[in-house]
């Protein structure tokens, strides 16, 4: 089967090939010989209940500094000129975000839209996860100083991070004493118009942060980052070192949990958050990495699964 697959991503131009998932994916779909187009999500138009991209067909290729090559710009209708559309642009989780999903959404029924849109929407990584409070660290989403203080007294260390961050970006520990709480909170509340998350430290982050990557709501594989020295943040974008890794009893239970919820709303490629074995703290819809890594390690080829299931998906209509 020979798909035509529209890629919504950031500009090829700016990624990082060697770790970079949706590169990763394009390589394979080509491999298979899949046809490539390429846009951005400013490039979305809707009119007359149609909804056109302003793309272009890409080759890509493993070369760093020469890695894809663009032909002629074309409007393509995503409802009647494609097969598949991976919506990978990276968060912020924004309006802009937002709104493609509600035009995203307009073409499911006539192309598969990997991840579904309007579960994408509906499911951002820090809040949905609270569907799943029994797995995560003690948890509070609030604007409150108040409510931060108290939550600081009980659990005596925590973890301030932005509600719809990514990246591991704007992630601060606050100890005992409370020093700055006040101050970030002030920034936090100008910065953001939504509430934050906090959460309760795990020192067991030291040992690592894992990425459990899930295909049609089966493990496809891990891989443990472990922050730097002097850094509380695993992620692999702010220089978190990657690791090979095992899934612990309580990791698979966390996935069977997961499992029919995924394969419900239609979210095919997603990565989840534990920390020290035990601790759910994000589940990844948006644009979910780690397969690189992955595959790396573990001899996998991760990418080949994820299309394996959307060729099942478009086979079946």
């Amino acid at each position: 089967m020979t798909l035509t697959v529209a890629v919504q991503m950031d500009p090829l131009d700016a990624i990082n090939i060697a770790g970079d998932s949706t590169f990763a994916l394009m390589l394979s779909a080509q491999a298979r010989g899949h046809r490539l187009f390429h846009y951005t999500a400013d490039a979305l138009t809707y009119e007359a209940g149609r909804v056109h991209a302003g793309a272009y067909p890409v080759t890509v290729r493993r070369e760093p500094g020469d890695h894809f090559t663009f032909g002629d710009f074309t409007i393509l209708d995503l409802g009647r000129d494609t097969d598949v559309v991976l919506m990978r642009q990276d968060p912020p989780f924004d309006l802009g975000y937002i709104t493609a999903t509600h035009l995203l959404e307009r073409v499911q029924g006539q192309t598969l839209v990997v991840n579904d849109p309007a579960s994408v929407r509906n499911a951002p990584e820090k809040v949905w996860v609270l569907d799943f409070a029994r797995f995560m660290p003690p948890t509070m989403v609030t604007r409150s100083l108040g409510a931060a203080r108290k939550f600081l007294e009980e659990h005596g260390e925590i973890v301030v991070k932005p509600l719809h961050g990514n990246g591991g970006k704007a992630i601060f520990k606050v100890g005992r004493d409370g020093a700055n709480l006040s101050s970030l909170i002030e920034v936090f509340n100008t910065a953001y118009r939504e509430p934050h998350m906090i959460q309760a430290f795990l020192p067991d982050v030291a040992e690592g942060d894992k990425r459990i990557v899930l295909v049609d709501g089966e493990v496809a594989g891990a891989v443990n980052r472990i922050p730097g020295e002097g850094e509380i943040r695993s992620n692999l974008a702010v220089g978190g070192k990657a690791a090979k890794t095992e899934l612990t009893a309580r990791e698979q239970e966390i996935c069977a949990a997961l499992r029919p919820h995924l394969k419900e709303r239609g979210l095919l490629f997603v990565g989840i958050d534990v920390i020290g074995g035990q601790w759910l703290t994000e589940i990844n819809v948006t644009s979910p990495t780690g397969i690189v890594a992955i595959d790396r390690f573990n001899g996998t080829d991760t990418a080949a699964l994820i299309w394996e299931a959307i060729e099942a998906k478009a086979a079946r209509g």
